[in-house]
């Protein structure tokens, strides 16, 4: 069968598996510099800049525009003073390869049908529809910096077709640890050897028109046209594991990274229920829905009190370290004189917690859109609205003035931000399709301001025997053809094998299940129908698969979370 892979940046065309990547790198920057320099020539494109910073693992609860005075995050304190909160906003999926495709596409995971056991890759033809793409074929200068860890092309993230989507390219697949020179040769250049300095970096030298771009970027031009709005995405792999684990208090490493909280770490207070794992007697969740027991090793820092504050610790050093790159960031916007043009958006990819489950701490994230360009008084919202990361992109896109494409179903976040009051959406969809060697279950939940429902899929262990990280998390065929029945199983009929609600107003915690309380069949029958009438809305049509493509058997596997 054919397969679309080679993209230029307005169109997708046949492109044979033989072709080199030195004949794919000529035609797509011929591509580029040809649709960019005529736009060059005219008057300077008045519609605002963007900067997209995404964090990794971040919970909503560690900043201290969120409550927590633990930590000293003053610079994004001061975005959410100066721009709108969102006390309500949530992830669609709390992983990180299908949370970041939602993000790039304003879908649902069920519908764009990409994750780290789904065995395919995005496929061109959906990518033409996420914001990146959309907003380059619509005039703007985009950049990437950081992690990404969504495949795009026949192979992957080894097709080469996501770094030649963006005009400037400063980052990575998979995981970049906290020093990410020694992930990747791309990093080489920069001066710092921690991530944040690292990024900041690059992320200085795409903003400024006048300096040329960072050593090692892939880029077709050698600064950043002034004439052309911007767009660049950040994101980070911190506070993640990959990030935190890795940190070695080198002498090198900027003071923050070596001292800064450790006089405090004994008296920080612990996430709310939490119990070490030798205290835990009875498991939460029914052993045929949660395999504890095969839980990943990078998780192992919650076993005791001791490692969860020694990881405390690192997990503040680095958003506020993220904190001082945004600051940074903003000062240079102010002394290039584009502060009053740039829109800022903050959010995470997903909260940690359990991650892959879809309880509070998982799917709750910190978002913040700054736009200056707001009516006077409408800064320092602290909105209520249930608004999701499947709204970003919509957002991005009418911030620009391009018009969001049907495939999109998240919703433009901008008329919340102007102050305007829109009829809202009642509830908030979430899934989990990350079921796997490591003994996750499938997901679906429903949340509206006042309740949470939740109902399991028991766990197909025959599976995944003999895989997982022993077996480098390769996908077998037998695993791909599963998840694709998962996409509309439930649809289809498939009976939920466990159920928990909770009253939030009452019980933000969760820790109280109502759903075998007689009392509440009322509520549980309701959100029970409204969940099955929001797993149709996210998929769609239940006979179109996803855009997506089948990566080959040796395609070479990035870590999962």
């Amino acid at each position: 069968m054919t397969r679309r892979y080679y993209q230029t940046p307005r169109t997708i065309a046949p492109m044979d598996r033989t072709m080199n990547r030195r004949t794919f790198n000529h035609t797509l920057a011929g591509g580029i510099i040809g649709s960019a320099l005529p736009l060059a020539a005219q008057e300077k494109d008045s519609r605002p800049n963007i900067v997209f910073l995404l964090t990794d693992d971040q919970r909503r609860d560690s900043l201290g525009c969120y409550g927590n005075h633990e930590l000293q995050t003053p610079h994004i304190d001061r975005l959410a003073s100066d721009g709108v909160l969102f006390e309500n906003s949530f992830v669609t999926s709390a992983i990180c390869t299908p949370s970041r495709a939602c993000y790039f596409l304003g879908q649902f995971e069920r519908h764009h049908g990409i994750n780290f056991n789904s065995g395919t890759s995005l496929d061109p033809a959906a990518w033409e529809n996420g914001y990146p793409m959309l907003l380059r074929k619509a005039g703007y200068f985009t950049g990437y910096i950081g992690k990404n860890h969504v495949p795009l092309g026949p192979n992957g993230y080894a097709t080469g077709l996501m770094e030649k989507s963006f005009d400037f390219w400063y980052a990575a697949h998979g995981h970049l640890t906290f020093y990410p020179k020694n992930r990747s040769d791309i990093f080489k250049g920069a001066k710092a050897g921690t991530q944040p300095e690292v990024l900041q970096e690059g992320a200085l030298s795409f903003i400024d028109p006048h300096q040329p771009f960072i050593t090692g970027a892939e880029a077709f031009l050698r600064q950043r046209p002034a004439s052309h709005p911007f767009c660049l995405s950040i994101c980070f792999n911190l506070p993640h594991a990959a990030g935190t684990s890795t940190m070695k208090m080198l002498p090198e490493d900027p003071a923050l990274y070596r001292t800064t909280y450790r006089d405090r770490m004994s008296s920080f207070a612990l996430p709310a229920n939490y119990t070490p794992k030798a205290q835990i007697h009875t498991p939460r969740l029914p052993a045929n829905v949660l395999y504890a027991q095969y839980r990943q090793k990078s998780y192992d820092y919650v076993d005791t009190e001791a490692s969860l504050r020694e990881r405390l610790v690192r997990q503040y050093q680095t958003i506020t370290g993220i904190d001082n790159v945004l600051g940074t960031i903003r000062a240079r916007l102010a002394e290039l004189g584009l502060d009053h043009n740039t829109v800022i958006v903050f959010a995470s990819d997903h909260g940690i917690g359990g991650k892959a489950l879809n309880y509070e701490p998982c799917l709750r994230i910190p978002m913040i859109v700054m736009d200056p360009r707001v009516p006077k008084g409408s800064s320092g919202q602290r909105r209520a609205e249930l608004v999701q990361s499947i709204d970003i992109a919509p957002t991005l896109l009418n911030l620009a003035s391009v018009a969001a494409p049907a495939a999109m179903q998240g919703r433009t976040l901008v008329p919340l931000t102007r102050g305007e009051k829109p009829k809202w959406r009642e509830y908030a969809f979430a899934e989990n399709l990350w079921s796997n060697a490591f003994g996750n279950p499938r997901i679906e939940s429903v949340r509206s301001a006042e309740w949470k429902y939740i109902r399991y899929f028991a766990t197909e262990r025959a599976l995944f025997k003999g895989t997982g990280e022993a077996a480098g998390n390769r996908v077998t065929e037998e695993q791909a053809r599963a998840y694709a029945s998962w996409l509309t199983a439930s649809i289809r009929g498939l009976k939920p094998d466990h159920e928990e609600l909770f009253h939030i107003t009452n019980d933000p915690n969760e820790t109280t299940n109502l759903a075998q309380n007689a009392k509440y069949n009322p509520i549980l029958s309701r959100l029970h129908k409204q969940c099955d009438l929001l797993v149709r809305e996210a998929k769609g049509n239940v006979e179109k698969p996803p855009l997506t493509i089948p990566l080959p058997p040796d395609s070479p596997p990035v870590p999962a979370e």
